[in-house]
């Protein structure tokens, strides 16, 4: 052949076709079959057991370790009325104000005291609030029921107690508004710490404040505050002085007052 014929082309190789899909294999009778099996097997061993345990004997059940108890024979002894120091209900039911401190010798009441014979009305107990209508409701809301107040001067420094007793409807508002002045303290940041907890009481707290409040048209002062609970009782007690006041004053005042509840 010469050099000059052309060598045919060969044609491009024809793809192969992909193979066909298979279809998915039927679940048949063989699979129902053996599900059925395992069904009955568990119910069957499940009878088995039953019935097994059905035949057993009784066991009895080992002895409790507490001694058997002996019931007491005849009607209980009567029991004793409390007397009125024992009956907490007789005590905070009374005249709250017999359980305010009393004025100590030499002090003077206040010239303006606040209340009226020694009890506060809630219209005016809300005007010592920040906010007199909001306190007003706050009151109402807690079940207010009345509050007694005692007031004395000695020398140039002022003692203010409050007896606040609540009705204790729906929750306990004595322990409610403790924790409420216990934080308002600490978040005006005007006394010097936490407070220091108050012998005897369960929450209360007492807070010194080292720096005078100034106050437009008022001379600069110092205070200290005190607050606790007892039952449905809450006391608030406060002191004020142009001097520095010891914290052994409030202490004082707060111990002494919570041991008359």
């Amino acid at each position: 052949m010469s050099q000059d014929t052309p060598v045919p082309e060969q044609a491009p190789p024809v793809p192969e076709a992909p193979p066909a899909a298979r279809p998915p294999r039927r679940r048949g009778r063989t699979t129902l079959l053996i599900l059925a099996a395992a069904v009955l097997g568990v119910a069957a061993g499940a009878g088995t057991g039953y019935k097994i345990q059905y035949d057993r004997p009784e066991t009895p059940l080992p002895p409790l370790a507490q001694p058997k108890l002996v019931q007491p024979k005849g009607a209980a002894p009567k029991a004793e009325p409390l007397t009125v120091a024992q009956d907490a209900l007789v005590k905070f039911d009374g005249d709250l104000r017999k359980l305010l401190l009393k004025k100590p010798k030499g002090a003077k009441d206040w010239r303006v005291p606040p209340g009226v014979d020694g009890w506060m009305a809630p219209a005016e107990f809300a005007e010592t609030y920040d906010d007199a209508k909001y306190g007003f409701g706050d009151l109402l809301s807690d079940g207010f029921r009345r509050a007694a107040t005692a007031a004395w001067e000695t020398g140039d420094t002022s003692v203010e107690i409050r007896l606040v007793q609540y009705r204790d409807l729906e929750f306990t508002a004595a322990e409610s508004n403790v924790t409420r002045q216990i934080a308002y303290a600490r978040g005006k940041n005007e006394a010097d710490d936490e407070g220091r907890p108050i012998p005897g009481s369960v929450d209360g707290r007492a807070f010194v404040y080292s720096k005078p409040i100034r106050e437009a048209g008022y001379v600069p002062y110092y205070k200290s505050a005190a607050v606790a609970r007892r039952a449905n009782i809450e006391m608030l007690i406060w002191v004020t002085s142009p001097r520095p006041i010891p914290e052994s004053t409030i202490m004082s005042l707060a111990e002494r007052q919570l041991e008359r509840l």
